[in-house]
């Protein structure tokens, strides 16, 4: 049984002119240990599907499953901060505070203290791949790939078992976007992580476990 499940997902909205069906019954299983990417073109349902997932929104049919609740019967700002991890394509970290002040924001949210959110934050820095030098540093003084490692440490920083990344390496080179897919791979493979990406890049896609192909908002078989 998967950690979160697809239930015949529909989602439509209402634009100026047009009623939309952005997706047209989704039905999918994701399980803890591997790694899925989701692709398609523009316009093929991906955000949408991704922004349900992270609890961002409701489906208009079908359900989204999380350890088999329905996130229509949670909070979803619990949910949010207890279930899922999202990292984004343009990091999304907080100019003014330090490496160790992002990483340490989602802990001391839940109570953690200072002082051992900040051991947490060391050791979380160096699990990506970063020196504890960087600790002190802003984000505009790191480069994308830096900044992109810190956004998952500070996601790591939420220990949630689901990590949800939309198109974490597209504004990166190849070099980086490599390491950055390593590191998103070893977590689903080693500490037990379901880690779902959506992404363009179709070589980063071919090393997941499994693709979830979209098109028109449905599922290419």
């Amino acid at each position: 049984m998967g950690v979160l499940q697809l239930k015949e997902v529909i989602y439509t909205y209402q634009t100026q002119y047009q009623k939309v069906e952005a997706l047209k019954g989704i039905t999918a299983s994701f399980d803890a240990g591997k790694m899925y990417a989701i692709v398609g073109k523009s316009g093929s349902g991906k955000t949408t599907l991704l922004s349900l997932l992270a609890g961002l929104d409701l489906p208009t049919q079908g359900e989204v499953l999380c350890h088999d609740k329905a996130t229509s019967q949670m909070k979803l700002e619990q949910y949010r901060r207890e279930q899922v991890a999202v990292i984004y394509q343009n990091f999304r970290l907080f100019p003014l505070l330090t490496v160790a002040e992002n990483v340490m924001y989602p802990m001391e949210l839940r109570g953690t203290s200072p002082k051992e959110a900040r051991e947490k934050a060391k050791a979380l820095v160096e699990r990506v791949g970063l020196p504890e030098t960087v600790l002190n540093r802003y984000p505009t003084m790191l480069s994308g790939g830096e900044q992109q490692r810190v956004a998952i440490a500070r996601a790591l920083g939420m220990e949630t078992q689901i990590m949800l990344a939309d198109e974490p390496t597209g504004n990166l080179d190849t070099t980086n976007s490599d390491n950055i897919f390593s590191i998103l791979q070893s977590l689903a493979h080693e500490d037990g992580y379901c880690v779902i990406i959506v992404t363009h890049d179709r070589a980063l896609a071919e090393k997941a476990e499994a693709i979830l192909e979209l098109k028109d908002g449905k599922v290419v078989e």
